[in-house]
């Protein structure tokens, strides 16, 4: 299980082979380290003991830190999982040569046709009920199909000379998925359109915060794998920029948070707001929602699998695409 803290003064610390949760001096939880494993923060109020620290490090848990907003800012793993060094040489060669040209591809290719799909999923319920709405969505899903069909066109021998390219049909397939997202929840909700930093209505704000949990999930996968989160391809290169993890977490965005925040909307959910920012109630609803997609099972290279599992399994498939042992394919979930 995923453990989130979210109020102010949380203490973690370790007892015999549990983990305790303490609020105000008084035990809440207790859970087995064998039954955890991730741990999230996201309350600038919390403590943890070093015995709690090393007992997660020996038992493969990691621990990461939000904002309330939701943005990762901290993770703490064993620094003995990034000892794999071919893996890492190889992933900054491939950054000159068509390796990375080919796993950007990949990535985008994956978040369009997941994009697609996450719109045919929502859209098959109106089919019987709002011809008008059905047939506006499915405009759209043309239009991205088009785009995609586009993507296989694009060559080049090193990622700098088709960035500009995979970007531009990557940002013109998202405003037509957006538009689609809107067209489905426009009766629920106000969305004015996809906003990242600052947003602060609900939909944005519970996707931004969805995404910062994903962040975090993948970031881990990637590093278990061997390699290096912050040595991305089509994110270009910043100090502090985790760019691999932005090119990667592409492929699961629509099937593991937008999934979720539609259905959120499209069922009447309440959507608390306190100060521009998800209430406590609202974070921790989503949170437990998200845990919950993740446990669930899609099906990928013709077997059933939990997309918490699929994701680290992807991320070792990058590992073993760059030191050519492997070919690489994108998840797609299906709808």
């Amino acid at each position: 299980m995923d453990l989130l803290v979210s109020n102010y003064g949380s203490f973690l610390g370790k007892k015999s082979e549990r983990l305790v949760l303490k609020e105000k001096g008084k035990v809440v939880n207790e859970i087995p380290f064998y039954d955890l494993t991730q741990v999230t923060i996201d309350t600038p109020g919390a403590s943890l003991s070093t015995d709690l620290i090393r007992e997660c490090v020996e038992h493969g848990i990691q621990i990461s830190f939000l904002t309330p907003s939701g943005k990762p800012f901290a993770k703490l793993v064993s620094p003995y999982l990034t000892g794999t060094v071919l893996t890492r040489r190889e992933q900054l060669l491939a950054f000159t040569d068509t390796r990375g040209v080919a796993l950007a591809k990949f990535f985008v290719e994956g978040k369009l046709k997941n994009q697609l799909n996450v719109l045919k999923y929502f859209a098959k319920y109106r089919k019987g009920v709002d011809q008008e709405l059905f047939a506006a969505i499915y405009t759209r899903i043309t239009q991205m199909e088009q785009i995609s069909d586009q993507l296989g066109q694009i060559k080049g021998s090193c990622i700098d000379d088709v960035r500009g390219q995979i970007m531009s049909a990557e940002g013109r397939a998202g405003n037509l998925y957006w538009q689609g997202v809107k067209l489905l929840i426009e009766d629920k909700v106000d969305f004015p359109g996809r906003q990242h930093r600052g947003a602060a209505d609900p939909v944005n704000s519970l996707l931004n915060y969805g995404y910062g949990m994903l962040y975090r999930q993948v970031e881990g996968a990637l590093i278990l794998a061997g390699l290096d989160p912050f040595a991305g391809f089509l994110h270009v290169d910043r100090p502090g920029k985790l760019s691999l993890v932005y090119d990667f977490v592409e492929e699961f965005r629509q099937q593991v948070v937008d999934r979720v925040v539609v259905a959120m909307i499209n069922k009447g959910i309440a959507v608390e707001m306190e100060d521009g920012m998800l209430s406590t109630a609202t974070r921790r609803c989503l949170s437990e929602r998200i845990n919950e997609r993740l446990e669930s099972q899609a099906t990928f290279r013709g077997k059933k699998y939990k997309l918490c599992t699929i994701i680290q399994s992807q991320a070792r498939r990058v590992a073993t695409f760059l030191r050519g042992e492997a070919k690489y394919r994108p998840f797609v979930g299906g709808w």
